[in-house]
């Protein structure tokens, strides 16, 4: 286990080395200078000088890449072009909306997804294997931001259980927040909920069909009993794989949603920061989304060694 923990350390290690060299160099050749977006296109080119000098855009691409990188790996994320306040303080004011977003449309994504997922597999040709398999095909076909919109005209303007956007802070106290996140959630659980549930239903029906599922009945348990002792655990292994990627997704990928619901979450931070050129939030954010990525599937790695440990000797 002690192996297998130190190759995917390093693993983790050398891909957020290469994710930070490819972020940095995609954004540094974008088109466009902060400094003179900031200033105009009529400014003095003493002016726009004077600004790159105090942005610190004046120094050599490489130079400003090690900046970068060392101050990340101390907390230091630099300072927005636009706001002129530290960006990791902007990381966090949005991430207190983005992260538990994106745990709560995962939880519900969970909670959906097994339940139909065993149902289908458990009465796989009969009608509560169709009755599921009909409504995952409607979540993975329906965008989510039209779920957001019908939610919103049922619960929001019809049915006035919840606001149609907007949210009230923490500070107002968690039932309240979680109240503001719960059709945002909703909206981003439902496509997740169907992809999960479908492969759920296959991992099982696959685990169903193995010999010592069929052993198992045979020294006399039930079909419950086989299913819930034996058939979920190794069913587990792509499951758990699409659930680290989801959550990531649901981090990364909820920017159309925050912008339905105007929540000022990383993926309002993100699409602010690219109009504006403020080009320093844009490297930060989504090196801090990748490096969400990458530590979520060193998560599903160990998880896939804890499910089934013939993968721990194999690597």
């Amino acid at each position: 286990m002690l192996l297998y923990l130190i190759k995917r350390l390093v693993s983790l290690g050398c891909s957020l080395v290469a994710a930070s060299l490819v972020i940095f160099l995609v954004i540094e050749v974008a088109p466009g200078d902060p400094a003179q977006f900031m200033l105009g296109v009529n400014a003095e080119p003493e002016t726009v000088a004077a600004l790159k000098s105090e942005l610190g855009l004046d120094v050599p691409k490489w130079t400003r890449y090690f900046n970068w990188i060392s101050g990340m790996l101390v907390g230091d994320f630099g300072t927005s072009y636009t706001y002129r306040t530290p960006v990791i303080e902007m990381i966090l004011d949005r991430l207190a909306v983005s992260l538990p977003l994106a745990g709560y449309a995962l939880l519900l994504s969970t909670l959906i997804a097994f339940p139909a997922g065993v149902i289908a597999a458990s009465r796989h040709g009969r009608l509560g294997d169709a009755a599921v398999m009909v409504a995952t095909q409607f979540g993975i076909a329906i965008p989510n931001f039209w779920f957001a919109m019908i939610l919103v005209l049922i619960f929001a303007v019809n049915l006035p259980f919840f606001s149609a956007g907007g949210f009230v802070g923490w500070d107002k106290g968690f039932w309240a927040g979680v109240h503001s996140l719960t059709l945002p959630a909703i909206a981003l659980a439902l496509p997740q909920a169907a992809i999960l549930a479908r492969v759920m239903r296959s991992s099982l029906l696959e685990i169903l069909n193995q010999d010592f599922m069929r052993t198992a009945r045979a020294k006399g348990l039930s079909q419950r009993q086989t299913l819930w002792r034996h058939g979920l655990r190794n069913a587990l292994i792509p499951v758990l794989t699409i659930i680290g990627l989801q959550f990531s997704f649901l981090i990364a990928g909820g920017i159309i949603i925050e912008q339905v619901f105007f929540l000022p979450g990383l993926g309002r931070l993100v699409f602010q920061a690219i109009s504006s050129r403020d080009l320093i939030v844009v490297e930060a954010v989504v090196m801090l989304l990748v490096f969400v990525v990458i530590v979520v599937n060193f998560l599903v790695d160990l998880a896939y060694a804890i499910a089934d440990p013939r993968l721990r000797h194999r690597t």
